[in-house]
């Protein structure tokens, strides 16, 4: 494991394409406002400062988890917290740049 990889920055798209064949679930954490505003088909918003009202819901889903947000600022805290709580997870990172890395698999 690299410096890189411990910080969650390592090789993302080979991380994101493990997730997607286990069949994650994408949640965005930004805004509902912001999610209106464009996102990925098929991802479920759950705004970062009501994520944890929201744990058992997710782990109800039983699949891995691929947070995403903006930038990945927010994205990173949720995957702290879904970490935290013994989801399988992975920070996706912004939003668009998921969405490209995913229509790439």
């Amino acid at each position: 494991m690299g410096f890189l990889d411990f910080l969650g920055f390592g090789n993302k798209v080979s991380a994101i394409e493990e997730y997607t064949k286990k069949g994650a679930i994408i949640i965005d954490v930004r805004s509902t406002g912001e999610f209106r505003g464009g996102n990925i088909a098929g991802s479920k918003n759950m705004p970062l400062p009501s994520l944890s009202q929201d744990i058992d819901k997710i782990k109800s889903w039983n699949k891995p988890v691929i947070a995403c947000c903006q930038s990945g600022m927010r994205s990173a805290q949720a995957t702290s917290i879904l970490k935290k709580n013994g989801i399988d997870c992975i920070n996706g990172g912004g939003w668009s740049s998921l969405k490209n890395k995913i229509s790439a698999i």
